[in-house]
């Protein structure tokens, strides 16, 4: 299963953002890696520098690698809507995101491990592919045999983001996928209309 498996901070510091969540490390070195990291006559980005960077940044934040990615923006060119938009809500649609936002797990990798040790499930069925694609209506689980995790109890109990697009419940510990949500609800800091810029050289 292929991912990438390498120093988290310093991608972190590279894009100046705590992209994969909370890291005491990058916040004592919140400036890009390297011997001229922190110095301030680094020289100004090209435009195709800033469209890669982005385009690096949305891989790096959902755990996708190039091939994957390119493929999903292959999807949101062929669908209705502003592509750049519909890449972004592809994304949030996957499997191993839908259960990191539903706060099961407390990061996407650990979400991703989740999926892939077949923990959850997606309308009552096993699904064990990080990468598949919920649709408006699955309701997404936790495997009855996998409710008593403790990992899985403590980030339920530590959950604080409540997002409209899906309906939770406790009891059961599964939430419905309600609709693919609007840009404006998703709250990673991405500029997609630079990576469509860049893929439409």
């Amino acid at each position: 299963m292929a991912r990438y498996r390498g120093p988290r901070t310093k991608i972190a510091r590279k894009f100046r953002e705590p992209i994969f969540g909370p890291d005491k490390s990058f916040e004592s070195k919140n400036y890009p890696p390297g011997q001229h990291g922190n110095s301030r006559r680094r020289k100004k980005q090209s435009e195709y520098g800033m469209q890669l960077m982005e385009k690096q940044k949305a891989k790096y934040t959902y755990g996708i690698l190039e091939r994957q990615f390119r493929n999903v923006f292959a999807r949101a060119n062929r669908k209705k809507g502003v592509t750049g938009e519909v890449l972004l809500q592809l994304c949030e649609a996957r499997l191993d995101n839908v259960v990191f936002r539903m706060g099961i797990a407390p990061t996407r990798a650990a979400a991703r491990q989740l999926v892939s040790h077949r923990h959850i499930t997606v309308n009552g069925t096993i699904v064990n592919i990080p990468s598949y694609s919920v649709k408006p209506g699955d309701i997404v689980g936790v495997r009855e045999r996998s409710k008593s995790l403790e990992a899985i109890s403590n980030s339920l109990a530590s959950r604080s983001n409540q997002y409209s697009w899906f309906e939770w419940d406790q009891s059961q510990m599964a939430g419905k996928f309600v609709s693919y949500p609007e840009r404006d609800e998703i709250p990673e800091n991405i500029n997609e209309q630079l990576i469509v810029e860049l893929y439409s050289k």
